[in-house]
């Protein structure tokens, strides 16, 4: 018991000082970046400043498209008070932007080859499937889908849909975006592969953005996260027993991957459990193999296959 008790410490102290060191060579990391405002260019313009301003932000007015299309949004009387309250929530983006530049420093750290990014915020008439976007030199931010669970526009969404629509999820976004096309897809269509993509996707969060809980990090209530480490055994133990992991049946993601009010184990528990287990316990997987395995690299993790990650991973969670 001493030994194994000597051992722990010493796996934390190291990793202690590990982080430590990447902390010190993020802070020497030089980021200049300006969020430019376009929700409020746009809608504080005039029909005759229409040209000026594609010109400016062309990928924003598609090929074809009629000036009577953007007049007409000018006009609108409810986007009108879409972007009134856009204003008031962010009048300006001073905590959301000092975060991005803490996290563009992890970026470049451990993705050298990235420089940071144009940033740009825009309306998207509450898209919720277009939040935000961080792809290779550009991010967008649609600053409509983050004005607080409670915010009168989104009424009529679901409880677990409004949890997304929170500030603190703008950076997670953007980290989810980022990372497609970088984590290797996977290579069949059994539970665990998408189990082990979603938790690469969510240790990505931990290496660029650690400043983060991690219920924010996965979108959760600290309740909800509280309840995945009190009952990980148990809901490992009924993916092992009902021989789920290896199953290729695609309702396995909607049970378990895919954003939903609860995941779906076929118990009376069902409605305490938050969505998403699968990612959770994904990302518990990929912790522990890179726990066991600190030669490997963040790149070398997002491109290995599934299989590989769960036989070296050692994970076992334990009965509390």
């Amino acid at each position: 018991m001493k030994q194994l008790l000597f051992v722990l410490v010493a796996i934390t102290l190291f990793s202690c000082k590990d982080d430590s060191k990447v902390e010190e060579a993020v802070a020497k990391i030089p980021i200049e970046f300006k969020v430019e405002r376009f929700d409020q260019i746009f809608y504080q313009s005039k029909p005759e400043d229409l040209n000026k301003i594609k010109a400016q932000y062309p990928f924003f007015f598609p090929a074809g498209n009629p000036d009577s299309i953007w007049v007409n949004k000018l006009k609108n009387p409810l986007l009108k008070e879409l972007y009134k309250e856009v204003q008031i929530k962010y009048p300006t983006l001073g905590p959301v932007e000092s975060d991005m530049e803490k996290m563009f420093a992890y970026v470049q750290y451990y993705f050298p080859k990235y420089k940071t990014p144009r940033v740009i915020t825009l309306i998207s008439e509450v898209d919720t499937e277009a939040k935000a976007f961080y792809v290779d030199s550009l991010a967008l931010v649609s600053l409509d889908c983050y004005l607080g669970k409670d915010h009168r526009f989104y009424v009529d969404f679901p409880e677990y849909k409004k949890a997304e629509l929170e500030e603190n999820q703008i950076l997670p976004n953007l980290v989810s975006t980022f990372c497609y096309g970088k984590i290797a897809p996977p290579t069949d269509r059994t539970l665990l592969s998408a189990m082990i993509y979603y938790g690469k996707e969510l240790y990505v969060k931990d290496k660029l953005i650690p400043f983060y809980s991690d219920a924010v990090k996965i979108g959760y209530t600290e309740t909800q996260l509280k309840f995945c480490q009190a009952n990980e055994y148990y809901m490992w133990s009924n993916l092992v027993e009902n021989k789920l992991l290896f199953d290729s049946n695609p309702k396995n993601e909607l049970r378990f991957i895919k954003p939903a009010p609860f995941s779906k184990f076929y118990l009376e528990i069902d409605n305490q459990t938050p969505g998403r287990v699968g990612q959770w316990l994904g990302w518990q997987i990929v912790r522990s193999y890179m726990e066991n395995n600190d030669d490997v690299t963040l790149e070398q993790l997002l491109a290995m296959d599934a299989k590989t990650i769960f036989d070296n991973s050692k994970y076992k969670p334990k009965k509390q």
